[in-house]
């Protein structure tokens, strides 16, 4: 709505997008920081367990090694994934960086939404199938045990899963990519 002033205060105020105050804007960092590295910890964490499994000839380790993650990943999986994300999406949408004016950040949102989806759906499912594993076999020799491909598929979930971190992680401190060239014509 424009009169022979210019636009109204609230028609300007709608265009114009959203900021977050400064303190906002760094509890939200803190926040968004705080999940986005624990949840890579909690994936170092199922790999350091996984290798261990991997590795050991004793089959009270691997059980132990193989009940203990589920108990790490209900408890953080869930609320890590998805704070990580939405405080991205707060940052992004309330900052000067965007969600989608820079390619990096685009990417990174990509990506984390991806991550999120796989660890809610396909890796929790396999830290329980790993649980289910060691429950199936409570006492015996690991010879005896049939794991099939499980003892390698935790392994390179948790490999794929940390390079993804890793490469958001770098993506947030290179900033590659200059903006998109929408935005660069708008400039």
């Amino acid at each position: 709505m424009t009169d022979v002033h210019g636009p109204t205060p609230a028609a300007s105020a709608s265009r114009r997008p959203l900021r977050l105050s400064p303190a906002a804007r760094k509890t939200t960092l803190v926040a968004h920081l705080i999940a986005s590295m624990g949840w890579l910890t909690l994936m170092i964490c199922v790999l350091v367990l996984a290798l261990s499994a991997l590795a050991t000839s004793d089959a009270d380790t691997l059980r132990t090694a193989y009940r203990a993650m589920p108990m790490l990943g209900d408890a953080l999986i869930l609320p890590l994934s998805l704070l990580s994300p939405a405080s991205g999406l707060v940052l992004a949408l309330g900052t000067p960086w965007r969600l989608f004016r820079y390619h990096w950040v685009a990417v990174k949102f990509w990506l984390t939404l991806a991550a999120t989806v796989a660890s809610n759906l396909a890796l929790t499912a396999r830290l329980h199938e790993a649980a289910h594993a060691a429950t199936r076999h409570p006492t015996g020799s690991i010879e005896r045990m049939d794991l099939g491909f499980l003892p390698y598929n935790l392994v390179i979930i948790s490999c794929v899963a940390i390079a993804l971190y890793t490469t958001t992680v770098v993506l947030s401190v290179a900033k590659p990519w200059g903006p998109r060239a929408k935005y660069r014509r708008a400039r």
